[in-house]
């Protein structure tokens, strides 16, 4: 072994005979810090020629392979140990997640009320502006609350919870949502297809969160002049609601993560967020035995979200 301080030993049939054994061969074992560990021994009765080169390359790599396995080992009882510290503080970090964002809900729900309240008694048109900020800011708070809730709750294993319904009114569900949304981007233009012939068993409370992510996306990052265009059917069996806007092609590098958690690709000013929207559109869709998908070219970018009409859920 290069630059140790204790060399090997040898013992051979040159030497007197000592408790029954006539060669003897002691090799020093150090660990990858340099620490000294021990030695690898090997004894016989018989005299042998053990002093050359080919019995010192042996226990030489036979104690570096031990050497090599110790360190291992002590690197992996290292790493299982950081790793479980780890995912305990993780579960802890999101239960606090989840505790903070169920326990935000009150005071934010209050001060939308609130909001709502000045906007119908107050006919002073500076209060109402202000009034009306601070609807839309509680309702967008509202929004990331309710995805700070889904991702603490499936990331500690409870998923996405889904409340079927089997004919749920979808085209009142999502002209409520379209409501909502408009009164935050009063002037932004949209058209609205909703034919819906079959009846669509699902949780109405989800699909609706899963369209207020895509059509709340659209009126953000779509050009101002051009309209949204909205989308819902069901034929053949299949539900497809689709929300597409006008702008500038979103990178093939943004494309292949857009849907992963606090992924936020391009973020212009002004227009920031916690990159948990489509992870959760995303999700219900999942959870509805169905898929969300994205196409972007030069002119436009559709979400596309497509489930059976009919599921069977155990």
């Amino acid at each position: 072994i290069d630059d140790v301080s204790i060399d090997p030993v040898f013992r051979d049939h040159h030497t007197p005979k000592m408790y029954g054994f006539r060669s003897y061969i002691s090799f020093p074992i150090f660990l990858q810090n340099g620490e000294f560990f021990g030695t690898l021994c090997a004894i016989d009765p018989k005299p042998a020629q053990i002093n050359n080169p080919k019995i010192n390359g042996v226990f030489k790599m036979f104690a570096e392979l031990i050497s090599f396995h110790l360190s291992t080992m002590d690197k992996l009882t290292s790493t299982e140990k950081k790793l479980s510290e780890e995912h305990e503080i993780g579960e802890l970090r999101e239960q606090f997640i989840a505790v903070l964002g169920h326990d935000l809900k009150n005071p934010v729900n209050a001060i939308s009320n609130s909001s709502e309240l000045l906007l119908r008694l107050s006919g002073d048109e500076s209060i109402n502006r202000l009034a009306n900020v601070i609807k839309n800011s509680s309702f967008r708070m509202l929004s990331m609350i309710e995805n700070i809730l889904d991702f603490a709750t499936g990331r500690l294993g409870g998923g996405i919870k889904l409340n079927y319904k089997p004919n749920e009114p979808l085209v009142k569900i999502l002209n409520q949502v379209i409501t909502e949304l408009k009164t935050i981007w009063q002037h932004r233009p949209i058209e609205i297809l909703l034919d819906l012939d079959e009846p669509v068993a699902c949780d109405g409370n989800r699909i609706a969160q899963l369209f207020s992510n895509l059509l709340g996306n659209a009126f953000k990052y779509g050009e101002v002049n051009m309209p949204v265009k909205v989308e819902a059917i069901s034929c053949n069996g299949e539900f497809i609601l689709s929300v597409a806007n006008a702008c500038k092609k979103i990178p093939d590098n943004v494309l292949e993560r857009i849907f992963q958690p606090f992924y936020r690709g391009e973020i212009n000013p002004g227009r920031q967020g916690l990159g948990l929207g489509l992870y959760i559109a995303s999700e219900i869709a999942l959870a509805h035995n169905g898929r969300l998908d994205v196409i972007s070219t030069d002119s436009e970018t559709r979400f596309t979200f497509k489930m059976p009409c009919i599921n069977n859920q155990d």
